[in-house]
Order: C-alpha cells, then sequence, then structure tokens
C-alpha cells in the first residue's frame, strides 16, 4: 500500500473540503526502503520524468573526505553512532543523510543521500560526536 501525497480532505479550519478530482498516480509517495549496514546492495529505480535513481539498501563501505589532509579515501562501515533523522535508527543501523557512522578512519558523517544517489559520500568529524 502506498502512501498519498495529495491534499487533505480536511480544510485547516477542520471543515470538510469536497475535492475537485480523485486520486492521481504521481501523487503517492516513492515506497521506504533504507540503507543499512550489510554487503553492497544498490537497486535502480524510476523517478518522475523517466528519470533514473538508484536506492542503497545495504551498503559496507563509505567514500571519507579528510578536510585535514584534503584526500578521499574509501573506508569500511562499523555502525551507526549518530542520526538526528530519528533515534530509533540508530539501533537499527539505518543510514541517512546526516546520520554519523563509525568506520575504520574515524567517524563519519554522512554528506550524500543513499536513497535517490546510489552511493555513500561522508566527511571525517572529529574524535567527539559533533552536537
Amino acid at each position: 500500500m502506498g502512501i498519498w501525497q495529495g491534499l487533505s480532505r480536511r480544510k485547516p479550519t477542520g471543515g470538510r473540503l469536497r475535492p475537485n478530482r480523485k486520486k492521481r498516480r504521481f501523487e503517492i509517495a516513492p515506497e521506504l526502503q533504507h540503507a543499512t549496514i550489510g554487503p553492497g546492495t544498490v537497486k535502480p529505480y524510476r523517478g518522475r520524468g523517466n528519470n533514473r535513481k538508484r536506492r542503497i539498501l545495504t551498503a559496507d563501505r563509505v567514500n571519507v573526505y579528510d578536510p585535514a589532509t584534503r584526500k578521499m579515501q574509501s573506508a569500511r562501515v562499523i555502525t551507526v553512532r549518530e542520526n538526528p533523522a530519528n533515534p530509533n535508527y540508530v539501533q537499527r543501523n539505518v543510514i541517512t543523510r546526516g546520520a554519523v557512522v563509525e568506520t575504520d578512519l574515524g567517524l563519519v558523517r554522512i554528506r550524500s543521500r543513499p536513497g535517490q544517489d546510489g552511493v555513500l559520500n561522508g566527511v571525517r568529524v572529529g574524535g567527539k560526536l559533533p552536537s
């Protein structure tokens, strides 16, 4: 069952809003599939206008940019330490943009969108968790 993102059937005041048309296919939200830690799996899907996007289902490596040395290198993801999108994502090891993951190079903040970009890019942060 899809999530519908059309207009509400109620006005902001609480009164009933009589729709002038039925639901449309483009108002259906994309399916929820979260990126987690595991062997790398990427799923292609169709965006609006027949554009192709890639969704990460599982990932075990991240491209890490180190601002101190200005170098990019690949690192192995160990676990998710912090996720401001949802505290429950830390327990489930769900990776989203802005999540802080622990790698073999240290803590890394994810800067790409795993559900749309198809790649994990991150920036190395200091030794302690950022506030």
